[in-house]
């Protein structure tokens, strides 16, 4: 199951295809993909566990699931950073099956083992789907319609969590238990899955043209992870500082939207978790898909610093005018989304590719990704320890707001002073120092 494979009738197709048929093949596919994955990841967080039975422990058990399947992602973002980086193409397709299959297996378990098992479940759970973004973006990576793709990969992590919980919440209504909803909302995404892999691995390697537009992309080694890294140090630092914060925030959002919008007024409503996000995922994939047009590289990565920076001024401004009673809890909810996908999407692959074309450096943008995610998985188990044990006299809501706030406040001194850095680096905005670029190249 290799793009790569000469005796493909469609991936021959595929290489000769237009622009505008290729890439709605490819972001089709990647974004089914995504959706589908999701559907093994966040359908659990549409129940409360209000009564568990066996339950031995004080804490909540619902909590205690998020927690350890946060943990289990965060650590599958720091084994990703040599895994992804060093993945061959030929062995992506088989490693995303592979790693959603044993989600759903985690999912059985949680729904078959006793109570005091649940966490260890959802752990494990978050262990295999930590490394599906990073597979699935590689199919897409260092091509000239990278911008449209990866919008389009981008959407469905916004719209398929909604989604997904959407599907949850009807089937708890339909008196499914809650143990057992997330393995069974799993099987029902599964022939959507088998579809999008099937499709992605279809996709021919980038061409000639992708290479000189967009720098060729290849395995790292630990020798060539350590080079980039130390030429961008200080910029990636700050970058990565602002998707500690983002990914706290929107995991905290995303894990527990059914307990925020019971709060809101809005309990027992299912289609309220996806119709909330479609404008967000509008929004988001139209911003980004712009982007393409920009065809120099440093320029495209100053831009992609100005959408971040607007996404979080919105996240600001919009909590603000919830609280003076100026916006609705709806459109709060939405807006406060826009805002946030506005500012975590571009890290996700569309930034970093940037980068590792601006700079010339031979590598995959894979491994900048899952340095920033490994490390904001990392803060999201801090925010939801914080949350939990913190004795913050907050409710949901409350507490979304004050970490709204201070990722607003925080992201924009992060991103202006990498915005400052890359500046002086450079002979304009977004730049990056062409000496560090002939350097690359020379490497």
């Amino acid at each position: 199951m290799t793009g790569s494979d000469p005796s493909s009738r469609l991936t021959r197709a595929l290489a000769t295809a237009p622009s505008w048929a290729f890439a709605l093949y490819g972001g089709l596919a990647a974004f089914a993909a995504y959706f589908s994955m999701y559907a093994y990841r966040k359908p659990f967080a549409a129940a409360s566990y209000e009564t568990v039975v066996g339950w031995p422990f004080p804490g909540d058990f619902k909590v205690a699931l998020v927690v350890a399947q946060v943990a289990g992602y965060a650590l599958s973002k720091i084994i990703g950073i040599k895994v992804i980086s060093e993945m061959r193409p030929e062995g992506r397709a088989l490693a995303i099956l592979a790693l959603i299959g044993g989600a759903e297996l985690s999912l059985v378990g949680l729904g078959a083992a006793p109570s005091v098992f649940g966490p260890l479940a959802l752990l494990a759970n978050g262990l295999c789907l930590g490394m599906i973004w990073g597979l699935v973006f590689g199919f897409l990576e260092g091509r000239r319609l990278s911008e449209v793709l990866g919008a389009m990969l981008c959407a469905s992590f916004i719209l398929a969590s909604g989604a997904v919980k959407a599907v949850g919440k009807a089937l708890l209504l339909q008196g499914v238990d809650d143990r057992w909803m997330p393995a069974l909302t799993g099987l029902i995404f599964a022939p959507l899955l088998l579809i999008a892999v099937a499709g992605l691995s279809q996709l021919p390697p980038p061409s000639a043209a992708d290479e000189a537009a967009r720098i060729r992309r290849a395995p790292m080694d630990a020798k060539a992870r350590a080079v980039l890294w130390a030429r961008h140090a200080p910029v990636l630092v700050l970058l990565v500082g602002v998707y500690v914060l983002l990914t706290a925030l929107r995991d905290f959002r995303d894990n527990f939207a059914a307990e925020i919008w019971t709060e809101l007024g809005f309990d027992g409503a299912a289609s309220i978790f996806a119709l909330s996000e479609i404008p967000v995922a509008i929004v988001v994939l139209v911003g980004l898909a712009l982007l393409m047009r920009v065809n120099d590289n440093r320029r495209a990565v100053g831009f992609n610093l100005g959408f971040i920076a607007a996404g979080l001024a919105v996240l600001g401004l919009s909590t603000a005018g919830h609280q003076l009673g100026l916006v609705g809890p709806v459109t709060w909810m939405v807006a406060v989304g826009a805002g946030l996908y506005m500012a975590y999407t571009p890290f996700n692959g569309i930034l970093f590719d940037r980068m590792i074309a601006a700079t010339g450096s031979v590598g995959t943008a894979g491994f900048l990704i899952y340095v920033a995610d490994a490390s904001g998985y990392v803060g999201s188990v801090a925010l939801l320890l914080v949350r939990t044990f913190g004795r913050l006299e907050l409710n949901w809501s409350q507490f979304l707001s004050g970490a709204a706030y201070l990722t607003c406040m925080l992201g924009l001194v992060g991103t202006a002073s990498a915005h400052v850095l890359l500046r002086k680096a450079g002979r304009s905005p977004g730049e990056v120092a062409p000496s560090l670029a002939i350097e690359a190249k020379r490497g």
